[in-house]
């Protein structure tokens, strides 16, 4: 029997029926006189889903670590120094690439379950009177281990040293699920991907800069640069196209994309991951599990890293789950790997799809071996989720009728 496969890694996600579609097209003609009535608005509508104030938003046929790559090499010289904190496989990755094209890292090595040291950056900011640092870098949400970082806090670190330094935000598995206000927090640069919050496949990189960010660009000394380059696309992004062969069904799709979080409107949006993430902490706490995030602060609303218990195999569960149910659950990376497997509850989901996942985990734990209940984590995600759905629904309905108004 075919059945659609059910998709709970924390990206790429699942793909609404609207963008699909939207994507179910012809090839068109990206040079024509039609294509910028489609891509001037579009450029402007992301700014919304960052909460920007000013700059421009740049949209490069590549993953998210393009853009993290673009964000450096157009503000940063070889030899600055920056200041980073690793706490995960993306934390990790992001500082490597800041050291392989020759940045002067200054690294807070944390611990895997925590996220950004905001006192450590505080105090290593306020002792940098010269202003070395160029710029300050912040993983928002590290899908590795579930952790979610205070951004403000980073910024307001920045403020209480007076300092310059760009700040720079990876948000990949972030923006569009969990609040990202660029412009009250400060953020320079803010890099997300299109298989997250914005319910796509993988293919664009997206990066909000601000004007702050644009006029570090435009000083001389900046690294040599040609596919990212700001200057490219700014060029051609104006006129409405694109300095190379844009990824057209993309743009359509995310076009459908932005039409569906404004209807369901932004701040309800974080409510809803912030609600079907704390019923997956209900089923994990009801196992008898731990998360990988070492306190309810660093809790994701995006994805949940979960131990296993000592002597247990994490990618065994994987397997079970996969081979036996048909659930895709995101692997442990680099050293949580075969200790943890994650649960990735972002994008277009609801109660009933979570619930599924938890159904699915609970099966193949049981499966393994693994001293759990049949029913309890299903079971505590429920009871959550029927205790909080009136307020929920109420919620929905206000929003709509505020619409019809």
């Amino acid at each position: 029997m075919l059945v659609q496969p059910h998709l709970f890694i924390p990206g790429p996600t699942t793909i609404p029926e609207p963008v699909r579609m939207a994507m179910n097209i012809p090839m068109e003609d990206m040079r024509s006189a039609e294509f910028p009535k489609f891509t001037l608005p579009l450029f402007e509508d992301i700014k919304k889903v960052f909460k920007m104030k000013d700059g421009r938003v740049f949209i490069f046929p590549s993953s998210g670590t393009g853009a993290w790559e673009s964000a450096i090499e157009n503000t940063l010289a070889v030899g600055d120094k920056v200041l980073m904190s690793r706490f995960g496989q993306f934390s990790h990755l992001w500082v490597d690439m800041a050291e392989r094209m020759g940045l002067d890292v200054v690294v807070c090595d944390e611990e895997w379950g925590t996220g950004v040291p905001l006192e450590k950056y505080a105090d290593i900011l306020a002792r940098d009177t010269g202003h070395e640092i160029k710029a300050v870098f912040a993983t928002h949400n590290e899908t590795a281990t579930g952790v979610t970082s205070d951004i403000a806090g980073v910024r307001k670190a920045l403020d209480a040293a007076n300092h310059p330094a760009l700040l720079m935000v990876d948000g990949v598995s972030a923006v569009g699920s969990i609040d990202m206000q660029m412009g009250a927090w400060g953020v320079d640069c803010c890099v997300s991907g299109s298989q997250k919050g914005f319910m796509l496949p993988t293919g664009l990189g997206i990066l909000a800069v601000s004007q702050k960010a644009l006029e570090a660009n435009k000083q001389n000394g900046r690294m040599n640069r040609c596919f990212f380059s700001f200057e490219d696309m700014i060029k051609t992004n104006d006129l409405g196209y694109f300095p190379y062969t844009p990824a057209t069904q993309l743009l359509r799709g995310l076009r459908a994309s932005l039409d569906m979080i404004a209807e369901e409107g932004l701040e309800n949006i974080f409510a809803r991951h912030t609600r079907l993430a704390n019923g997956v902490r209900k089923a994990v706490d009801a196992w008898g599990l731990q998360l990988c995030a070492k306190e309810p602060k660093w809790h994701s609303d995006t994805v949940s890293a979960i131990y296993v218990p000592e002597g247990f195999d994490a990618n065994e569960v994987l397997k079970t789950a996969y081979y036996r149910y048909n659930v895709s659950l995101g692997t442990g990376l680099a050293r949580v790997a075969g200790k943890v497997f994650r649960i990735g509850h972002l994008g277009a989901l609801d109660e009933v799809m979570v619930g599924g996942a938890l159904f699915g985990v609970e099966m193949a734990l049981k499966d393994c071996g693994i001293g759990i209940k049949l029913g309890s984590g299903t079971g505590a995600a429920a009871q959550y989720f029927s205790e909080t759905a009136t307020k929920s629904a109420s919620s929905r309905d206000e929003s709509s009728s505020l619409k019809a108004a």
